[in-house]
């Protein structure tokens, strides 16, 4: 039996840029990727504690130590700049696998960058 698990989270960052007009997607820091174990180009789930917004995206890179979280296309409809958001993502595991797993939440600090 296969079940979906919480992988990993970035937990409460602020949104610093929205793009209407970009093809989709968000653009997440990449010491905030790493950290958290997330690939670009993998789907997340972005959950605006503002709004109450939920949504399904994928994941550009951004610049490394630059606190980018900027929503891409129609996903800038959902955030405002300066809300603050959750990104989390799930993988599938068989369910040994996911009786031991451990996710990875990441807190990072008011500027959206790891905390030292």
């Amino acid at each position: 039996m296969m079940v979906q698990m919480f992988k990993s989270k970035i937990h409460q960052v602020k949104v610093t840029e929205a793009n209407l007009n970009y093809v989709g997607s968000i653009t997440i820091d990449g010491d905030l990727l790493d950290a958290a174990n997330i690939l670009e180009g993998e789907k997340v789930q972005v959950v605006n504690n503002n709004n109450g917004e939920r949504l399904e995206t994928y994941t550009i890179r951004g610049e490394a130590g630059s606190g980018i979280i900027c929503m891409n296309g129609a996903a800038a409809r959902k955030a405002q700049i300066g809300d603050v958001v959750l990104i989390i993502t799930y993988a599938m595991m068989d369910l040994e696998e996911a009786k031991t797993f451990k996710p990875i939440v990441v807190f990072p600090d008011e500027n959206n960058l790891l905390k030292k």
